[in-house]
Formats: structure tokens, C-alpha cells, sequence
């Protein structure tokens, strides 16, 4: 038995999430149209409105709802310390071990020739210009201690150190191929204030 054209179309864009197949997106698709209607709802209602309220920081390149973050804005970070991550759940991460005071640069993303992601693709002329605006002292690499994170570390920093910018690299207290979301909170403030220059 075939499943209306709306059904599948809802079971196909389940599938675009991470770790979802074809088998969760047809359950989850079931789930909410059989039990939860009304979550059903709320979810497609917060998506609309993710969609249109939420872009990038101007300054740090996360989500926010304002054209400058709460954390750009704050008066309590300091702005001589400009922390470079990968992703939004990588800054989320280094928030919550509480480890980290400074500002961030989200690259959304990291170096991978292979998969055609280069320089442009990870915003890095816009991660250059605000290391290089005159207030930041230091560049704390945070990037993932992947194959792709290591190469994007060693590429920012060679070209930030050519430019006489202090740049330093979170310390390796993640394990080798591991990705910062992953890690605990005491293992992350150890890597980041065990720190060490390129």
C-alpha cells in the first residue's frame, strides 16, 4: 500500500535530519500524525518561524534573532579573546563547561576539499577581518579534532600568524577523532584552558 503524496512528501523531509533513515522518518511521519497532532502542529509552526525570525550574527556568525547576538553584545565577554568552533553546538558546548569568557567566530563548517567545502565556504575572509579589527589580542582554535578540523586549524592559523595575530589551539584533552558536542563538560575546560600556541 502506497501512502498519500503529503505523507511521503513528510517522510522525505524527515529524512534530510542527521541519523534519520527512511524506516525513523516513516515512524516519527506515523507518530505524529497518529498520536501527536497538536506536537505535530507546534512543530511545523516553530519551524516557520525559526525560518523566517533566525540568521547569523553579523559579528560572530551564529544564530540570533538580532543583527548582533547576545553574546557579541555582552559587556561582560572579552573582546581580546576571539574563540574560533565549528558549529553553533561546539560554542554551546564551550558555554556550558564555563570555561571560556571571550567572543566567538562560527564557521559553520570546516576545510574539506574532497566534499568541495574551501575558505569561502566556511565564511573565513569574515573570521580574518574580525580577528584582525585591532581589539582581538588572541585566536583560540577550537575546531574538532577531526582529519577536516586539524587541517582547518593548521590553515587559520598559518594564515592568521602571517598577519601577527597570537593564535592558539585548545589543548588535546578531546580524544583523537572526536567531536567537541560529544565531550564532557570537565574534559573541555581542561582542552581549552591547557591551551598551547601554534
Amino acid at each position: 500500500m502506497k501512502n498519500p503524496p503529503s505523507l511521503e512528501e513528510l517522510i522525505t523531509a524527515l529524512r534530510c535530519l542527521p541519523g534519520v533513515g527512511a524506516k525513523s522518518a516513516q515512524r516519527m511521519a506515523f507518530h505524529l500524525l497518529q498520536r501527536d497532532r497538536a506536537g505535530a502542529a507546534r512543530l511545523g509552526a516553530a519551524l516557520t518561524r525559526v525560518l523566517e525570525s533566525v540568521r547569523h550574527c553579523e559579528r560572530c556568525n551564529n544564530f540570533s534573532e538580532t543583527a548582533v547576538c547576545a553574546l557579541c553584545s555582552s559587556a561582560q565577554r572579552d573582546a581580546a579573546l576571539l574563540c574560533v568552533v565549528e558549529t553553533p553546538a561546539d560554542l554551546a558546548m564551550l558555554e556550558q563547561a564555563q570555561c571560556y569568557r571571550g567572543l566567538y567566530f562560527v564557521l559553520m563548517g570546516r576545510l574539506s576539499p574532497l566534499d568541495g567545502i574551501g575558505p569561502k565556504d566556511i565564511h573565513l575572509d569574515r573570521m580574518l577581518q574580525r580577528a584582525a579589527d585591532g581589539v582581538v589580542r588572541e585566536v583560540v582554535l577550537a575546531t574538532n579534532f577531526t582529519n577536516e578540523g586539524e587541517a582547518t586549524a593548521h590553515f587559520i592559523g598559518e594564515m592568521l600568524a602571517s598577519r601577527g595575530v597570537t593564535v592558539s589551539r585548545i589543548a588535546r584533552g578531546l580524544p583523537v577523532g572526536g567531536e567537541i558536542e560529544h565531550v564532557d563538560a570537565g574534559t573541555l575546560a581542561r582542552a581549552v584552558i591547557e591551551r598551547r600556541a601554534l
